[in-house]
Order: structure tokens, then C-alpha cells, then sequence
């Protein structure tokens, strides 16, 4: 029971889906043949620093946490962990991940972890709160982990990782205001500033509509500046327009909770097709 516990308090979900992002820019970068080892030890390390991020992201939530129905039973907010535990938790997974990524990969893969880390967990821990702007600085830290990936195999910061990066931070927005509009109740209930509450669900799918649009232009540059070829191309032209074609339908829909949960679960599978495809039409 503990163990899953804390387990739990890791928010394995989101490692997950961040693995899935590092794995696209890992073999994006990779030149020759796939180093497994490599690419195990860079997950490794860098799973770990998520972690830690979402075990202080925990603890920094611990109160609104009681407010939200999704959020009530987490485990500090139950006191299934002390404060203190959570907070030697968190510190032990990073130093452990940001070691893992200095040692087994490079220098440069740990730093631009940390720096993640710390826009996450620092920047955009304040922020949230404060404005709905949060978001913006919240995508900003979701882009990190495909440049991991990418940096891993390649050791430089170049086009192809700030590419990547892009892609990641414009998916990231519809995304989230995709689970704002489907959790808006909880979000008004511990009184966390997101867009849909600051400037109205109109607006909100506004923006989202905008973001695709500057998403799929991101994505199709992998191929025109070089990094994938025209399989990707197709497939990342097709997903991107199937969503935003289902980001239309949601100013017809009598039912936004409805939309922005479809919205939410086909943003999973746009990120994880185009993700498979860079890895396997990379030129």
C-alpha cells in the first residue's frame, strides 16, 4: 500500500506521456543505429526529474487540492504523507534523475532538464495561481522533455530541437484547455484563474483553434527544414487537420464538456502518432 502511495504521488500518467515525447526526439537526433542503452538510461533520468517534479507539484497543490474533486484524495491531502517525506521524496528522485542524465548521457541533456524542472516546478507553480497566463509558462516546461530526448543523442542545440520544442509548447495549449473546459467546475471551485474563467469558453476555443493552426504549421517544418520525410509529412498533415476539423465542431456543440473531453483524448493520439512517425521518417 505504500509503495503504490507513493508511487502515485509521482503522477506516473504524465511520465508516461512525457516518455513518449522523448522517445520521438531521441530518435529523431539519432544517427545510425538505435543506442537502446542509451535511450533506457536517458528515460531513466529523465523520468526521474519528472517525478520529483510532480511530487513537489503535490506538495505545492496540497490546499487547493482539498477544493477539487479530482484532486481530494490525493495523498498528501488525505495524509497518507507527511509533508516532510514528500519533500525528502521529491529531492531524492531529482538528484538521482539529474545524476543518471549527467553521467550516462551528457552535460547539456541534464541542464535543460533541470532547467524544466525548474520552470515547472518554481515558475509555473507561482504563476497558476496567480494569472491564466499560467498556462503559457506551464507549456513552456512540457516542451522540455522532447529536447531531452533529442539532446541525448545529439549533444547540441540546434533548428531540430527548438522545432521540437515548438511543436510541444503549441500542442501543449489546446491541450490543456481542453481539461480546463472539461474540469471547469473544479478549476472555479479553487478559484485557479484559467482562461475559460478569466475571458469565457468562446474565447477559450478561440485560442485553441488558434494554436492548432500554428501547430500543424510546426510540424510540417520538420520535413521542410530537412528532419522527416514526406510519409511523416502526410500523416502529421492528416492528424493535425482531423483535430482542428474537431475544434470547429466545437462551436456548434450544445455540449462543451462533451467536445473538450473528445478534444482532450484526440490530442493523445495526434502527439503520440506524430511522435511514432518522426521516429521511424526521420531523415
Amino acid at each position: 500500500m505504500i509503495i503504490k502511495t507513493y508511487y502515485m504521488l509521482t503522477k506516473p500518467g504524465i511520465i508516461a506521456g512525457n516518455a513518449v515525447t522523448t522517445f520521438g526526439g531521441f530518435m529523431l537526433a539519432s544517427k545510425g543505429p538505435f543506442n537502446f542503452w542509451l535511450f533506457c538510461l536517458t528515460l531513466l533520468g529523465l523520468s526521474l526529474v519528472i517525478a520529483s517534479a510532480c511530487v513537489f507539484n503535490n506538495y505545492m497543490d496540497r490546499e487547493i487540492d482539498k477544493k477539487m474533486a479530482r484532486t481530494k484524495d490525493r495523498a498528501l491531502v488525505k495524509g497518507l504523507v507527511s509533508e516532510k517525506n514528500a519533500l525528502i521524496y521529491g529531492t531524492f528522485l531529482g538528484l538521482l534523475g539529474m545524476g543518471v542524465l549527467a553521467l550516462y548521457a551528457n552535460f547539456l541533456t541534464a541542464m535543460i532538464a533541470l532547467a524544466g524542472f525548474l520552470f515547472y516546478v518554481v515558475v509555473y507553480g507561482l504563476w497558476k495561481y496567480r494569472s491564466s497566463y499560467g498556462t503559457v509558462i506551464g507549456s513552456l516546461a512540457g516542451g522540455v522533455p522532447p529536447v531531452v530526448g533529442y539532446c541525448a543523442a545529439s549533444n547540441q542545440l540546434d533548428l531540430g530541437a527548438f522545432l521540437l520544442f515548438t511543436i510541444m509548447v503549441l500542442w501543449q495549449m489546446p491541450h490543456f484547455f481542453a481539461i480546463t473546459l472539461y474540469r471547469l467546475e473544479d478549476y472555479a471551485a479553487a478559484s485557479i484563474p484559467v482562461l475559460p474563467l478569466e475571458k469565457g469558453i468562446y474565447a477559450t476555443k478561440i485560442q485553441m483553434w488558434l494554436y492548432i493552426m500554428a501547430f500543424i504549421v510546426a510540424t510540417v517544418m520538420l520535413t521542410f527544414m530537412g528532419y522527416t520525410g514526406y510519409a511523416y509529412l502526410t500523416v502529421a498533415v492528416l492528424m493535425g487537420l482531423m483535430w482542428y476539423v474537431l475544434c470547429l465542431k466545437g462551436f456548434k456543440s450544445d455540449n462543451d464538456k462533451q467536445w473538450a473531453r473528445q478534444m482532450f483524448l484526440f490530442s493523445i493520439v495526434v502527439i503520440m502518432v506524430e511522435c511514432f512517425m518522426m521516429a521511424i521518417d526521420r531523415v
